[in-house]
């Protein structure tokens, strides 16, 4: 991944680069999201794990990471006899991408904010009248 916003925008991302670019997510959080969004059915911790051939702890620390991010939702399913288990699926596309479009107008809103702020801290410790002697 690229460090420097310029290096960013040289690069050539897919969509899934959001992923890592917007939420820090790993290629295993990749992963893991791909299984779910693939899957007709919402998966348990152990079936995401035998798709992306993890222990059952990694994965789940994924898992763990995506909904933090929104990007899955959990489901509690309740035993006849007591009990439960928990099932994850994708959250809807639509939603995320909203929640995205949404954090990158906030972060633009913010950097044009830093960038007057720095404008504004400079432009007058800079003698712009003399020239410069190379």
């Amino acid at each position: 991944m690229a460090n420097s916003m310029a290096e960013q925008l040289q690069q050539d991302m897919e969509c899934e680069g959001l992923l890592e670019c917007i939420h820090g997510l790993k290629q295993l959080d990749k992963e893991c999201f791909r299984a779910m969004v693939e899957s007709e059915e919402p998966l348990t911790i152990d079936e995401v794990a035998e798709r992306v051939d993890r222990e059952r702890s990694t994965a789940y620390r994924s898992i763990q990471r995506l909904l933090q991010s929104g990007f899955i939702q959990k489901e509690q399913i309740n035993y006849d006899q007591g009990g439960y288990y928990h099932v994850y699926y994708p959250t809807d596309p639509t939603q995320i991408a909203n929640d995205m479009q949404r954090m990158l107008n906030d972060w633009y809103a913010k950097m044009g904010q830093l960038i007057h702020e720095f404008e504004d801290k400079y432009e007058h410790t800079v003698d712009t009248t003399t020239p410069v002697e190379g």
